[in-house]
């Protein structure tokens, strides 16, 4: 008689037959504890909720979100465009060849995109992904917010009796983004970026990939835009409006703090323009300065760039946008405005 001995019943096996996993969080309890929770303390968080700090906070919360994702979808929407639709050779024939001249080229380029800074970042993405050289694409995704018709004549009306504020925010806001697609170009490495990553569509017609992709990104890119506005509304929230006026009266200090609050307030490139010209107290290049940062990088942008490209990027990226940004506007505010 000739025993057999039947293998043992694999990890797959065993949650195939139903055999409960031991030590592992389940999400759908965690989700039911949190309800659990909420409902037994709804009396103190219903006092949480009502504090003045806590509607400043989800009022800024939702201005944010709402102000981004319209121009979100929009990206994400000409991003499957470009993956689906547009062969890879177009590109080839699109740009010169030389990096050099594809950079200041792309920067041009920006201004043709109707929409703000979050648009601009998974079509960057698409870029890279399409065989775009990095710096040609970071070149467009830093002009594209700041360049567009949209902003531009947004910062018209918005200035409508300081007409060289568009002329300077146009000349400065394309000059840094070419200085950092060149400078990207000089001395960005291979292994600083992390080719943005696009799931495979095999076997799909052209319209179902593009739905798929579609899905994709604005799950990707919506999850990190909601992480960008909750850090720029806890920030806007306990900011003392005193700091501003104190600061507006030292040239060097209030050009440095416009900056700074571009960066927390995280406003999209469409909008920006009104909150500068509200920012009366401060001089013209200070406004310009805020108007050409905030566009390249705010706290919702490093979000979203950090998960399209990599935190090693946006940690290297950034800060050398901010720099440059900086210093292009109070150069060109000393020369135009």
């Amino acid at each position: 008689m000739t025993t057999t001995t039947e293998p043992a019943p694999t990890e797959a096996g065993r949650r195939d037959a139903g055999e409960p996993r031991g030590g592992r969080f389940d999400s759908s309890l965690g989700l039911i504890m949190l309800l659990l929770l909420v409902v037994v303390a709804q009396g103190p968080v219903r006092r949480a909720l009502s504090a003045p700090v806590a509607q400043s906070w989800m009022t800024v919360f939702t201005a944010v979100v709402l102000q981004a994702l319209p121009f979100l979808v929009l990206g994400v929407l000409l991003s499957a465009l470009i993956a689906v639709f547009v062969p890879p050779s177009f590109f080839a024939r699109a740009l010169p060849r030389r990096p050099a001249v594809a950079v200041p080229v792309a920067g041009m380029a920006g201004a043709v995109l109707p929409g703000c800074e979050c648009a601009s970042v998974p079509v960057a993405g698409a870029l890279v992904r399409r065989g775009v050289t990095p710096a040609a694409a970071l070149a467009f995704l830093l002009s594209a917010p700041a360049i567009n018709p949209i902003v531009l004549t947004a910062t018209a009306v918005a200035f409508p009796r300081q007409p060289q504020m568009v002329f300077a925010r146009f000349v400065a806001s394309l000059f840094v983004a070419c200085a950092m697609g060149w400078l990207w170009q000089r001395l960005g490495r291979a292994d600083w970026l992390r080719p943005p990553a696009r799931p495979a569509f095999h076997g799909h017609g052209k319209g179902a990939a593009f739905w798929a992709s579609v899905r994709h990104d604005v799950m990707h890119a919506g999850g990190f835009l909601v992480v960008g506005a909750m850090a720029a509304a806890t920030l806007k929230a306990v900011v003392p409006a005193s700091w501003l006026r104190g600061a507006a009266d030292d040239p060097v200090v209030s050009i440095l703090a416009l900056a700074v609050l571009a960066v927390l307030l995280s406003i999209c490139s469409e909008a920006d323009a009104f909150v500068a010209a509200s920012l009366s107290q401060f001089s013209l290049t200070a406004r310009l300065a805020f108007l050409v940062v905030g566009p390249m990088i705010d706290l919702k942008l490093f979000a979203m760039q950090t998960g399209t490209f990599g935190r090693g990027f946006a940690l290297r990226f950034a800060p050398a946008t901010f720099v440059l940004a900086v210093l292009v506007s109070t150069l060109v505010g000393a020369v135009l405005l």
